[in-house]
Parts: structure tokens; sequence; C-alpha cells
């Protein structure tokens, strides 16, 4: 038992000193893959477990201020990453067919490792995602596909910053900084609140966005399976099964949350419109709420602070309240939905006009 224990020490430090890029064995965090390990695990662990059980007992927070700042910082610095990675070798020398990894010293080769650095520090800064969710008690937003990406990706991305700061691969990390501009735009423009949804009417198109990412990274990466490159084939097929793993993710959280809710909320519309129009009011915990799951923190078209509970013996609305679903992933990232309820004033005396779902 020594003996294997021993053999697996000298593997590992044969591996860290030896085998990966000497230029960045002193960057912060580089030095070892246990503090970034460690931070996806606490990260897991901080958004299924610990913190909703601190917000149990706790009010929701009101953040619209904040996550409007929020996603202008992560717009203007996936928009800086993006530039760095073309100024660096995609918008020039790089191939797009066979690439290999610069270790020499040349200026171009080190701000390639230092875009890779700052890309690996972006996946960290995605964590706020989560807990502005758990903040404003949005648990249910925080799923298993939302704690998925955001969880592995900094491990992954460390992987690559350690051993293959450069090249093929990269270009993964610069499709995914592009796409990320557009996504946080678009959240940040969400964020403002219902008078800037007009200028936001392509978020039905950011899921589609999303998963065309994901093809040509898998795209990308698999064809050196068919050209000789001196590229590490390990990290090729790493970043490849990325690409899969996140297509089937996404197209499978698609065709589950938008096919299925889309149709419940025509069923629940119908049910509503038939009750009421046979008792001529809604009953006590009468309501139609589709705001469920979610992997970015937007308050969309006021959905939370236009609310009313539920009192006595009949729903209150103050002239209607519209509820939007969000999603995306990745992170960075995702899929959007909004289900508006509008043409509201549902009172208990009186006649009762029903929401409309569009």
């Amino acid at each position: 038992m020594a003996q294997i224990l021993t053999n697996i020490y000298d593997w590992y430090r044969d591996l860290m000193d030896n085998q990966s890029d000497p230029r960045v064995a002193d960057w912060p965090m580089m030095s070892s893959p246990f503090p970034t390990l460690g931070l996806c695990i606490f990260y897991a662990y901080f958004s299924k477990s610990l913190a909703p059980k601190l917000m149990e007992k706790r009010k929701p927070m009101d953040l619209r201020n904040t996550l409007v700042i929020y996603n202008l910082f992560q717009t203007i610095f996936s928009t800086w990453i993006f530039y760095e990675y073309l100024q660096s070798g995609w918008g020039g020398h790089y191939s797009f067919r066979c690439q290999p990894v610069d270790y020499s010293d040349n200026p171009l080769a080190l701000r390639m490792a230092r875009t890779c650095w700052w890309y690996y520090v972006s996946k960290f800064t995605e964590f706020f995602d989560t807990l502005f969710f758990i903040l404003r008690k949005k648990t249910q937003h925080v799923s298993t596909l939302h704690v998925i990406h955001h969880g592995c990706m900094p491990f992954s991305v460390w992987m690559g910053m350690k051993f293959a700061p450069g090249g093929h691969s990269t270009f993964f990390a610069m499709l995914n900084a592009f796409v990320h501009i557009v996504m946080y735009f678009y959240y940040m423009v969400a964020a403002l609140g219902p008078k800037y949804q007009k200028y936001i009417w392509w978020k039905k198109y950011l899921t589609a966005f999303q998963m065309a990412q994901f093809v040509a990274i898998f795209t990308h990466q698999f064809q050196l399976l068919f050209t000789e490159c001196d590229y590490p084939k390990g990290f090729m097929v790493w970043i490849g099964l990325h690409g899969v793993m996140f297509l089937f993710l996404f197209s499978d959280f698609y065709k589950q949350a938008y096919n299925k809710r889309v149709g419940r909320a025509k069923r629940e519309a119908e049910a509503l419109l038939a009750k009421t129009h046979a008792n001529g009011k809604l009953h006590n915990g009468d309501v139609v709420n589709n705001n469920q799951g979610a992997c970015m923190p937007v308050l969309n078209d006021d959905d939370e602070l236009h609310q009313r509970k539920v009192t006595g013996n009949g729903i209150y609305l103050n002239g209607g309240a519209k509820t939007a679903n969000s999603y995306s992933n990745g992170n960075s990232n995702g899929f959007v939905e909004s289900i508006q309820q509008s043409n509201g004033g549902i009172g208990e005396n009186g006649g009762a006009r029903v929401r409309k779902i569009q």
C-alpha cells in the first residue's frame, strides 16, 4: 500500500513539475489543482445545501440595481477577454484547422497565456449568478444543469491553463466569451425593467445560440481526429466532450422545459377560463405561476415586484403581473423563455377578467 501511494505521489509530482507549462507555474492558483477543485466542491455544497438553509428564514433581497451593475461588468469583462483572444492569435496568425501551443516567451504567446488565465478567473466571477438567485430566494432556479455547468468549468479551464495555455482548444474559450457578451448584455437590459423589454425581442434565440456554440466547439475540436496536428490529443478530446455534454444537457432542458411548460400554461389558462365562467370568481389558492427553473439572475418584467400574495378568498393584483422564466447556461450560459400574464384586475366581487397568456 505504501508503495502504491509513493508511485501515485511520484506520478503527480512529475505531472505538475515536468509535464505542465513552466511559464505559468508561479501564477496565482496555478501551482496546484486542489484550491480550484476545493472551490468547485464548496460551490456545489454552498449552492445546493448551505446557502438555501441560511436564507430559509430570511426575506428575499431586492437586487435589481446590483444585477444591472453585475451584468454590465460581465458584459465588459467578456468583451475584453474576447478582444484579447483575437489579438493574441485568433484574429490573425492562428489556424482554425490546426494550431499547436506556443510554449515560448514570445510576447504574443505570453499574451495568449495571460488571456487564458483571465478566462479562468471569469469562471469564478460567474459563481455570482448562483449567489444572486439564492439571495432572492430563487433556489428552484439553481437546477442541476446550472450547478454542473458552473461547477465543473473552473477545474476544466484550470487544466487547460496548466498544461496548454494556448493553441487549438482556446477556440472554445474565445467563442464562449463572445456568447457571454450577448448573454450578459441581454440580462443587463432585462434587469432594467419592463420598459426596456422591446429592445430584447431576440431573447428567444439565446438558447439556439448557446447550442450552436456547443456544436461549433466539438466540431472544431474533433477535426483533429482526422488531421495530424502537434497538439495534445487529450485536451482536444476533453474539450470536445464538454461540447457534446452541454449540447445534450441544454437541448434536453430546452425540450423538457419549453415544450412542456408552454403546453401546461395553455391548459392552465383553459382551466382558469372555465372556472371563471362557472363561478364568476377565482377561489382561494387559484394562481397561475410558471416562474420556475432558470440559470441566470434576471428580474424580467417586474415579475417579483408586482406580484401580491393570495389572501382571503380572492387574488388581487395591481393592474396585472407578468411572470417570466429565464434560462441560460454558462457559464457561462442559455435558455430564455417568457410566459407573460396580462390583462389583470381579478377580484372577488363582480365579473372577473381572465389574464391572457401570450
